[in-house]
């Protein structure tokens, strides 16, 4: 159902003292998360109310619901029909439904945050940002890190990097096993990389196995960029360990970024690095970590995008950015399937 441009500047003005009114679609982990993110930022004054939870499973949405003072909904149709006063929501539903629910959601005149990956196809994603230029939504989607202060920090730091080496291992859960490791892990960084560099991919090379599900658990990519600039990225969810974490070079400088701290070491040499610091055991380095104001990414993400709904300003990381993301993730699980026939996986396995 298609609201008329009448109803939907109605459904604005309903919002009192600009208030903005959010649902949540999908709450299995993440998306419990946006709505207790959603919730405490009401709580803590900022303008914003979050009015629906949508889930189809009610035994999953009902206690959500209670617990953030909300109503629980079984579908999208439910929920615009009996709140047409929505005008964000976050979706966090299985990848192959994020068209079919963002669709459901901008027609109804909703602006919407798209968990990543943005979709399951390119053809997908070419739809979702078909639809949100066509009707004039904020389509912003949720690659989470380009919000930790560190990534924040770092971005200020980019000269002209020549070398990544990227590693994020994680505990095996049950979780967003509808996808492969690049597609679930990696491609948080993949999305990070891109945002720091200038410059097309030129080489792909990459090697992924099977673990403990049925798709690729754990992943070695080797990216060379036009400019030279060679990217290491390694993803994991059968670790023993987490480990969240970002090196890079570029002339005369070292940066060393950890997300789950949120901090950064810059290690540079001679008064060229820019970056002043205290001596280290080679008086000829300097180290400096630029300063940097804790804050739950989720939380920042989640602000930056009503910052945007309210404003209607593009996001931070949009629809276009999911993108190129989620293309370069999917050129990846290519690679990764190529090199499998090419050594025979599959007999050896067998």
């Amino acid at each position: 159902m298609i609201k008329s441009p009448a109803v939907l500047r109605e459904n604005w003005n309903l919002a009192t003292d600009n208030f903005i009114n959010v649902a949540v679609i999908g709450v299995g982990a993440f998306g419990r998360n946006h709505a207790r993110v959603y919730h405490q930022l009401a709580q803590q004054g900022e303008p914003v109310r979050l009015v629906g939870i949508v889930d189809a499973d009610p035994t999953r949405a009902d206690p959500i619901a209670r617990e953030f003072g909300c109503r629980a909904f079984g579908s999208v149709e439910q929920l615009t029909t009996t709140h047409s006063e929505v005008q964000a929501a976050s979706i966090a539903v299985p990848t192959i439904h994020h068209l079919a629910i963002a669709r459901a959601l901008m027609e109804a005149g909703v602006d919407v945050l798209v968990e990543k990956p943005l979709a399951a196809s390119r053809a997908d994603a070419d739809e979702l940002i078909r639809l949100a230029h066509s009707l004039g939504r904020i389509g912003q989607v949720g690659h989470l890190e380009r919000f930790n202060p560190a990534v924040r920090a770092t971005a200020l730091l980019i000269t002209q990097p020549m070398f990544f080496e990227v590693h994020r291992l994680s505990i095996f859960t049950p979780r967003s096993l509808d996808v492969d490791v690049v597609l679930d892990l990696m491609i948080h960084d993949l999305d990070v990389v891109l945002s720091f560099m200038n410059s097309p991919v030129k080489e792909i090379r990459a090697v992924g196995l099977p673990i403990l599900s049925g798709k690729t658990d754990i992943a070695n990519v080797r990216l060379e960029f036009e400019s030279g600039c060679v990217a290491n990225f390694t993803a994991s969810r059968v670790s023993t360990e987490r480990v969240r974490k970002i090196r890079f070079f570029q002339p005369q400088q070292y940066v060393s970024l950890d997300y789950g701290r949120q901090d950064v070491l810059v290690f540079s040499v001679g008064e060229e690095g820019g970056t002043q610091g205290t001596p280290s055991v080679n008086p000829q380095i300097k180290v400096a970590q630029p300063p940097i104001v804790a804050e739950e990414p989720l939380r920042a993400e989640l602000r930056s995008f009503l910052a945007s709904v309210r404003t209607r300003t593009p996001p931070l990381v949009s629809f276009e950015d999911g993108r190129r993301a989620l293309a370069l993730a999917l050129d990846i699980v290519a690679a990764i399937r190529e090199h499998s026939q090419k050594v025979q996986l599959d007999r050896l396995r067998g």
